[in-house]
């Protein structure tokens, strides 16, 4: 779509497709399992949808009130892990994080947002087919994606 565009320096096209036009950005009514991975700091979150048959992700969604590399990584990592295995899903973290290559420490902590509330959804699932009683799986962010203010002294 945007092959033909001149991409702003370190950009790809993947990169700016998924920007432009995110991909399963939404709520799945129907999901196996809701995880949420929230940054308590800043009160970022996002919420993953996960629609299993068996061991395979049928379906997957996801939402958050985070920056625009939350909502990128986001809809990279649910197009790579649609219609494939929770092996390949949990392995495709790694790939996901080659894929983006060097990124700031707050976009890596983007990124652990998005991933950690795919692994919540998956321990939700779990939790349910095990006869507990939760509406979502709950992980809290030991790392901020907040931004240090130049010559803070609380760093």
């Amino acid at each position: 779509m945007f092959e033909d565009t001149k991409m702003p320096e370190g950009m790809n096209p993947e990169v700016l497709e998924h920007l432009m036009s995110p991909k399963n950005y939404g709520k799945l009514d129907n999901a196996s399992g809701v995880g949420v991975a929230l940054d308590e700091k800043t009160r970022e979150y996002v919420i993953f949808y996960t629609l299993l048959d068996g061991d395979i992700i049928i379906d997957v969604k996801f939402a958050t009130n985070g920056c625009q590399d939350t909502v990128v990584i986001g809809s990279m990592f649910t197009e790579m892990i649609m219609n494939n295995n929770i092996e390949y899903a949990n392995k495709a973290i790694a790939k996901m994080n080659d894929k983006l290559g060097d990124m700031t420490p707050q976009q890596q902590v983007c990124a652990d947002i998005v991933f950690s509330a795919f692994i919540a959804s998956l321990k939700n699932f779990e939790n349910l087919q095990n006869g507990l009683e939760e509406e979502l799986h709950l992980f809290k962010m030991k790392e901020s994606c907040e931004t240090p203010i130049e010559g803070d002294s609380n760093e």
